[in-house]
């Protein structure tokens, strides 16, 4: 038999392990081509909460009644197929299930000996990817400006922030714990960073920690840190809008100030993007993220919960900050 977790219902405001259901299931005989996986790693997401509305987007919705996908990291159990051997490590979108079935496209073989397993899915997979592309390909940076990271300490503005340390700017952090302020300070070599749940104006103390303005923003929050950082934008500021976690449980449009003065004013740049708008660019970047790492420039944190009933609670908890870098669920073989 074979556990998987399926959407039950699509949730309205902050999802609740009620969205979601575990079924077992009997997994059905290898046909040619196809490979059996048994899970090891799975990553949850804050951008799967939008997958969970029925609404148009740049990614089709998760369906009711079926399993809910993210990237995975799995090992190779039974094999038909000629290019994946058993014991091979993949990794790749696939089910919320214990174990799978796939014909292998879109999986890659990932090497354990060069990395820790769970990094595939972080610095060395997606979360890195998004990091690396959307600052380089949209930020623009240059040595010498100064940064702003909203979501600093979670699994792509970490890597953002150090990656922006890297090509020498001056980096500024926001999280909502002293505790991921230190962390930025003190383990991931941020210059600044700020508690917003304990600072009374943002504005004004993004305006002291960025005495020579904002060249750069990376937006993983939206919502009113967004807003505040407006306030301290240079010219030709770029933002680059990455996500909006603070945002994404509201079942109202949330009020906002107007952007378009404050980018006339400062003939700045703002745009949004999906890593997979970059997909031709992902070898360059990996390689990249892989010297940096293997030279020690590069540090991740993750935060690793046990147990395959465990990962609805492990995607609930982002919405809380309950994770430091990337939320992984490691499934017990």
């Amino acid at each position: 038999m074979n556990k998987t977790i399926q959407l039950a219902k699509r949730p309205e405001g902050l999802p609740k392990l009620s969205d979601f259901k575990i079924i077992n299931e009997t997994v059905p005989e290898l046909s040619a081509g196809e490979i059996l996986l048994q899970t090891k790693f799975v990553s949850v997401d804050p951008y799967l909460r939008g997958r969970m509305n029925d609404i148009k987007s740049y990614i089709p919705p998760f369906q009711l009644d079926q399993p809910i996908t993210s990237g995975v990291i799995a090992e190779v159990i039974a094999t038909k197929n000629e290019v994946f051997q058993k014991g091979d490590v993949l990794s790749g979108m696939l089910p919320w299930n214990e174990k799978s079935i796939s014909n292998g496209e879109g999986l890659l073989k990932v090497d354990a000996s060069k990395a820790p397993l769970s990094a595939y899915l972080g610095i060395l997979g997606m979360t890195g990817l998004t990091a690396y592309l959307g600052l380089t390909e949209i930020g623009k940076p240059k040595k010498g400006e100064t940064l702003v990271v909203s979501g600093a300490a979670g699994a792509v503005g970490s890597v953002v922030g150090q990656i922006g340390k890297i090509l020498g700017m001056r980096v500024v952090g926001t999280a909502g714990t002293d505790e991921k302020v230190t962390l930025l300070k003190n383990e991931l070599g941020f210059d600044e960073a700020i508690n917003y749940k304990t600072t009374v104006n943002i504005t004004e103390a993004l305006k002291t920690a960025c005495p020579d303005g904002i060249d750069v923003y990376f937006d993983n929050v939206g919502g009113p840190i967004s807003d505040a950082v407006l306030f301290s934008i240079n010219k030709f500021a770029r933002i680059v809008c990455c996500g909006a976690i603070s945002v994404y449980n509201n079942t109202k449009l949330p009020k906002s100030i107007s952007v378009q003065t404050f980018l006339v004013r400062n003939s700045a740049l703002m745009q949004g993007f999906i890593i997979f708008d970059y997909a031709e660019k992902y070898p360059e970047a990996i390689q990249q993220l892989s010297q940096w790492l293997a030279e020690g420039k590069l540090s991740y944190t993750e935060t690793v919960r046990e147990g395959f009933e465990n990962i609805p609670q492990a995607f609930i908890d982002l919405f809380d900050g309950k994770n430091k870098g990337k939320m992984i669920v490691k499934i017990s073989s």
